[in-house]
């Protein structure tokens, strides 16, 4: 068993999921990675919208270089290859984890549907992409959830923090495509913002507690690659992953962090408020 806590991070090759696992590492974890890009070159990105108005591009990040990240902080790195769509791969992290480490202290559901459907509008929506942004944004993140509880319960403590997103609490200002985001892919991140407070609500007394953190806009490898030209900082402004990571981390180990179960974490304001990282200049939002 690994002497030092063990993190589990779902989407752990780019963007928040990896700013977390250094986060974590750098707080103390041992960290467990999961992602589907395994080898750094092997990243691309998919279309999100039978409009086809968003061309398919190279992504930088992998599990491996994450991994190596990780040992450079002096932590161990353990990659397991996972698909959200792929129940049977979901289903086999958590034996993984408990093989390689003999323990999972924290799980941080960051990974995400992001193909078909995820920007579609109404009528344009397929039954099929329906049925996968529900299954990869919700089902099978409870179906790991419920592999992970019953460990912590038996080690009499553990910390999920789980992914959310403001388009599950406010209405788009315009159609998808055109400034808004697919209403499939807010229902998806909605129905996963009700697990949290249910996990809480169960497991509290066990020593289980849960936390719900939307991220704000965050500037990922993917909307860089897509949009090189954009000014990321108009409209809902923007946040770096890091500012994420840090409040993970924090959430993860600060035995104050109980005071925000049951809240709607907005990490930039929160990371802001904390001073967890006093060298970026946080923007005004709404918590």
């Amino acid at each position: 068993m690994s002497e030092r806590p063990v993190a589990l991070v779902t989407g752990a090759s780019r963007g928040i999921g990896k700013a977390a696992a250094l986060a974590l590492a750098e707080a103390g974890f041992d960290v467990a990675l999961t992602a589907r890009t395994v080898r750094e070159g092997e990243g691309r990105s998919e279309p999100n919208s039978v409009r086809g108005d968003e061309p398919v591009v190279a992504l930088p990040g992998s599990l491996e270089t994450t991994a190596a990240e990780v040992e450079r902080r002096g932590r161990r790195a353990v990659s397991i290859p996972m698909d959200l769509l792929d129940l049977a791969s979901v289903e086999a992290v958590p034996a993984a984890v408990l093989e390689g480490f003999g323990r999972i202290d924290v799980l941080f559901n960051n990974a995400i549907y992001q193909a078909g459907g995820t920007m579609d509008r109404l009528l344009d929506l397929q039954m099929s992409d329906l049925d996968n942004l529900m299954r990869g944004n919700f089902a099978h993140q409870i179906r790991l959830i419920q592999l992970v509880v019953p460990h912590m319960v038996d080690h009499g403590e553990g910390r999920i923090i789980n992914m959310v997103s403001g388009s599950a609490r406010h209405d788009p200002p315009g159609p998808a495509g055109d400034g808004g985001w697919g209403i499939a892919y807010a229902a998806s991140k909605a129905a996963f913002g009700r697990v949290a407070g249910g996990i809480e609500a169960e497991y509290r007394d066990r020593g289980v507690r849960a936390f719900n953190v939307d991220p704000g806009n965050v500037v990922t490898e993917k909307r860089k690659a897509l949009r090189p030209d954009d000014d990321f900082e108009q409209g809902f402004g923007s946040a770096p992953a890091e500012a994420t990571g840090a409040v993970v981390a924090w959430l993860a180990t600060d035995p104050e962090a109980t005071r925000f179960v049951g809240k709607w974490i907005f990490a930039p304001k929160l990371c802001a408020d904390l001073g967890l990282l006093p060298d970026w200049p946080a923007g005004e939002g709404e918590g």
